[in-house]
């Protein structure tokens, strides 16, 4: 992903600075027009009202009739000009002569500027032009007499200059007002900006555009599936794996994200533990037939759960897995267990050598080859499953080791089943009934494990018993509970369990007998289909 030329608080702080300064453009052109237009009005209103006054002054009437001195006229006009502030107030009788002016030495003289003629003709107007004081607006106003006779007029002029000057001076005001605008746009774009990237744990867009697509690639790489759920239980995410599975499990005719995890799983815990924000691991759930091993977790934010996740995984892949696990740690402990009993053989022959007792030495390697032929003969020849045969004899080497003496006998021939997935099963059922046997005899005087195996009208009966202590009856339940145990330690009270759900996997049954006396009895009867009608015969006639 290509990385970008600036970071997120720079784009942030040009981005509002170009709208701020913009606005302020936009919105000076449009001020600074209509000030301008506002202030001329304003001013040749205060000219038009100015020389209205003039006009309705008894003095100046009086004045331009001859019944007072003219020099009256010029006082007053000056007076008038002085307060208002005015350019000039010229007063002028019909001939256009002026009676007032701000230079005394141009009284008597006619005005200048040639835009009077209208107002001697009894128009009052405003005008521009350029008289001896220079370029000015003019407010004209005639004068009249009681009779309404007009008399003369008077011009009331303002300085085109001071009129720029003051359209300029708001100009600035404006051009200031704008330049605090911009100072506080972007103040507030680097906090913004600072805000932005404080929600964003500091990440920069195109870097948490990266973590998303590295989150997806994860998320649709593993081999689990995985489906999330948020607060109001709506599907947010199904990876690849998970499509999969729900595929295989006929559930895929609609696209599962956006919908109610509750219509697209009828019956899934996965809101349970949204509600109750409670873990759910390593729990069996069938999906239209399909079998699979999930674990839940609701999702906790800051405290808050914000919504669950299951991951899960079919069934069948665990299982095979478990198999050639299970293969491997039984080989291991089948050769550590015979590498450590040859041992012990092997000091036995070389203290007999070392005595010379040569007879002993013979009679001691003819038992052991007697004894090794008849216990590895008889499992293999039995047992047809190489994989289970090859358990049982592993077991039977780490009995010996722990000086209990294991014995296996086949009453019937048990051929090799039809699905390969029942051997796994058996290794679980086995393997967890003769572990608890052995150690249930460890501390006991007679060390003793029976298992008995035969294969009648496709049902596979074994029986395990030993002598150990004993199991009191009112326990009889409780012990296939996940987590329950009768002996000490952590990690403890799942071999019962899982052996249960194994036999409830294969539709079959387990019973329990047991006293103080005579130890534990465990019986199974568990469907089982042979690999050929050829051993299911032999089995019968061996019965």
């Amino acid at each position: 992903m290509r990385q970008p030329r600036f970071k997120l608080s720079t784009i942030i702080m040009l981005l509002v600075c170009l709208v701020v300064l913009v606005s302020l453009l936009v919105t000076d052109l449009l001020i600074t027009d209509s000030t301008s237009e506002n202030i001329r009005n304003q001013l040749e209103e205060k000219a038009t009202i100015v020389s209205r006054t003039v006009a309705e002054s008894q003095i100046v009437k009086k004045g331009l009739q001859g019944e007072v001195d003219q020099d009256k006229i010029q006082e007053y006009a000056m007076t008038i000009q002085d307060e208002t502030g005015v350019l000039f107030v010229v007063v002028m009788n019909m001939n256009g002569i002026r009676q007032s002016h701000p230079v005394p030495e141009r009284i008597g003289k006619h005005f200048v500027g040639g835009d009077e003629g209208r107002v001697l003709q009894g128009e009052e107007y405003i005008s521009s032009s350029k008289g001896t004081l220079g370029k000015s607006v003019r407010a004209f106003t005639p004068i009249y007499d009681q009779s309404q006779n007009q008399i003369g007029a008077v011009a009331v002029g303002i300085s085109l200059q001071a009129v720029q000057e003051s359209i300029q001076q708001s100009h600035q005001r404006v051009i200031i007002g704008s330049i605090v605008g911009v100072l506080v746009g972007i103040t507030g774009a680097l906090l913004l900006a600072k805000y932005i990237k404080k929600s964003l744990f500091g990440l920069e867009p195109h870097a948490i555009a990266r973590i998303h697509e590295e989150r997806n690639r994860m998320l649709h790489s593993v081999r689990e599936g995985i489906i999330a759920i948020d607060k109001g239980s709506t599907i947010v995410l199904v990876n690849k794996s998970a499509r999969h599975i729900f595929q295989k499990a006929g559930l895929m005719n609609q696209e599962p994200v956006g919908m109610k995890i509750n219509d697209f799983l009828p019956g899934t815990m996965l809101q349970h533990v949204l509600e109750e924000n409670v873990s759910e691991l390593d729990e069996e759930q069938t999906i239209n037939g399909v079998s699979i091993i999930t674990n839940r977790a609701p999702l906790v934010v800051q405290d808050q759960v914000v919504g669950a996740i299951a991951t899960f995984r079919d069934k069948t892949e665990v299982n095979q897995l478990a198999e050639q696990l299970t293969g491997v740690q039984m080989y291991a402990d089948t050769l550590r267990a015979q590498s450590h009993e040859f041992m012990n053989q092997l000091h036995v022959l070389l203290g007999l050598i070392k005595m010379e007792d040569y007879k002993e030495v013979n009679h001691f390697i003819s038992t052991l080859v007697n004894h090794q032929a008849h216990e590895v003969g008889n499992v293999t020849r039995d047992i047809k499953d190489p994989a289970l045969a090859g358990f049982v004899i592993g077991k039977m080497s780490a009995a010996r080791e722990s000086h209990v003496h294991l014995n296996v006998e086949c009453e019937t021939e048990i051929p090799q089943p039809e699905d390969p997935a029942i051997t796994h099963e058996l290794i679980t059922i086995l393997g967890n009934l003769i572990d608890n046997a052995v150690d249930s005899v460890w501390e006991r005087t007679q060390k003793q494990v029976d298992v008995r195996l035969s294969y009648i009208d496709a049902l596979l009966t074994i029986i395990v018993s030993d002598t150990g202590s004993g199991i009191s009856e009112d326990k009889y339940e409780e012990i296939f509970q996940k987590g329950v145990s009768t002996k000490e330690g952590d990690h403890r009270g799942f071999g019962l369990y899982l052996t249960k759900r194994s036999v409830e996997n294969m539709e079959g049954s387990i019973d329990v007998g047991s006293n103080r006396k005579h130890g534990t009895t465990f019986t199974l009867i568990i469907p089982y289909e042979s690999g050929g009608e050829q051993s299911d015969q032999r089995a019968h006639r061996r019965g």
